[in-house]
């Protein structure tokens, strides 16, 4: 049976994309590169925030 999972995201802070990008480097470095289900939501979180925190590409008129 599959469940969809709804994934929430609520900052607590305006970070940059760099500042997000380390947490996720750090999150993967104390994980040894295998992320435990705790640690792949912790994952997910970050990836949307960091998506979030991005500069957007300009679009050429």
């Amino acid at each position: 049976m599959l469940h969809s999972m709804s994934i929430t995201v609520e900052f607590a802070s305006e970070r940059s994309a760099d500042e997000v990008n380390e947490e996720i480097r750090a999150l993967w470095r104390r994980a040894g590169g295998t992320l435990s289900g705790e640690q792949r939501e912790e994952y997910q979180r970050l990836v949307l925030e960091w998506a979030a925190a991005a500069p957007q590409p300009v679009k050429a008129a």
